[in-house]
């Protein structure tokens, strides 16, 4: 029988990789706490129509990309692609608008979409997740790129670039709509020259084809109009103050007039921030503003904007500027038994340990005293609590400092005070 595998596109993060992780969304729960957000778990399905409604049916991720099925019940159930909606959506249900606004979430976990697997990009994937709901302030879209920013400062990353644009509001995005198709229907070869997918986006949504990465495609529109040129009044003054703010605060930004995004609830700000270790696939971080997600998925306008980025992509960026993340946590102190007698007071021991917070572990395999030090080696640990027949009578613990050599002889109830102060003095 052929052993079962993981799906493709997804991986299992072991202990090698995992604690990096934990670093990462350690610095996001830090910075959530310094800006002010709360945070929040929310469901890993949701009804398809959350996202059909909320995210748009004429994008990638609802044509293509959602693990949607039936549940018993007959229900059409999605596994979330994405959290913004999920964010929208537990606002609205739990009448977050009475709360002093605005309302600042944030969340992490896993996110499904049907792509092709590729570095930093997978099936099931993480992403920290940050929204401020109920503020239309340009400050608010300022202050949103500058958590995702300082998430990365913290970490150590550098050479960090922000793309920002505008993709307009219901009320000039139209006119823009109507210049794009023009422009496209007009030139050398008209829609002959989009790929497929963009010939259907021409009349659902063009916009969308400026986000395209087929070659033909990106050639067509390397001239086409910006949409900063049909930016009513609001939309024009709400970006000008952003990017004001932006280089008040020092932020390292420029125009990209490409820069969509592929969710149809932007409205206004549209940001990514980019890093070079990933190739074509570079944006660590995306968002923006969506002031009619709400309304799209049947509630009354809520203002909003945030950001998603993936934990994948992160630790891939740290590992490829050579960010010093801290060490792999190990066991620090290994209790060592002379018999399997003695495997009791080893186990009692290895407790105080854990208690004093010092990370120890000890052996259940009745191995020999030879091999359990061996054992503590391969564990890397920086102490051997020896617990022998003479120790058991006289109610001591000899501890080998692994590294040195040095041995030093406890009183037993003293071995976890004077094996954290041996560690102080050994760091000094």
């Amino acid at each position: 029988m052929e052993t079962i595998k993981a799906p493709r596109g997804t991986k299992d993060v072991l202990g090698d990789e995992s604690w990096k992780w934990a670093r990462v969304l350690s610095v996001c729960g830090d910075v959530a706490r310094d800006f002010g957000y709360s945070e929040v778990l929310l469901p890993i399905f949701e009804h398809t129509e959350l996202f059909s409604r909320g995210i748009g049916d004429a994008t990638d991720v609802v044509e293509k990309e959602m693990y949607t099925f039936l549940d018993k019940g007959d229900r059409s159930i999605t596994l979330r692609p994405e959290l913004t909606a999920s964010m929208v959506r537990s606002y609205l249900e739990h009448d977050m608008r009475r709360a002093p606004q605005p309302v600042k979430l944030w969340s992490a976990g896993p996110m499904f979409r049907y792509e092709r697997p590729q570095k930093g990009r997978y099936r099931q994937f993480w992403q920290a997740d940050f929204e401020i709901l109920g503020v239309e302030s340009p400050m608010a879209d300022i202050e949103t790129i500058d958590t995702s920013m300082e998430i990365y400062r913290r970490l150590g990353l550098t050479n960090l670039k922000v793309l920002i644009n505008s993709v307009g509001c219901p009320k000039c995005r139209p006119a823009y709509r109507e210049a794009l198709k023009s422009f496209i229907e007009s030139s050398p070869g008209g829609m002959d020259s989009l790929c497929e997918t963009c010939r259907g986006r021409l009349e659902r949504n063009p916009l969308r084809i400026l986000d395209c990465k087929n070659p033909s495609c990106k050639e067509m529109t390397e001239s086409a109009p910006a949409i900063l040129d049909s930016l009513c009044g609001e939309c024009k003054a709400h970006f000008e103050d952003v990017g004001r703010g932006l280089s008040r605060i020092g932020a390292d930004f420029r125009l990209d007039k490409r820069l969509v995004r592929g969710l149809d609830y932007y409205t206004k700000t549209a940001y990514e921030i980019l890093a070079g270790e990933l190739g074509s696939q570079n944006a660590v971080c995306g968002g923006g503003r969506y002031d009619n997600l709400a309304e799209a998925i049947g509630g009354p306008r809520v203002p909003g904007v945030g950001f998603a980025s993936g934990i994948e992509r992160i630790v891939i960026t740290l590992e490829g500027q050579g960010v010093y993340l801290g060490e792999k946590p190990k066991t620090e102190a290994y209790v060592v038994t002379a018999s399997d007698g003695l495997a009791i007071e080893a186990s009692a021991l290895t407790h105080e340990l854990r208690a004093s917070k010092i990370p120890a572990d000890t052996d259940y395999s009745g191995r020999g005293m030879k091999a359990q030090m061996k054992h503590a080696s391969v564990l890397g640990a920086d102490f051997v609590c020896i617990i022998g027949d003479d120790e058991a009578a006289s109610g001591t613990v000899s501890v080998k400092n692994m590294s040195s050599g040095e041995q030093r002889s406890f009183i037993r109830s003293e071995t976890a005070s004077r094996l954290l102060s041996w560690k102080e003095e050994q760091n000094r």
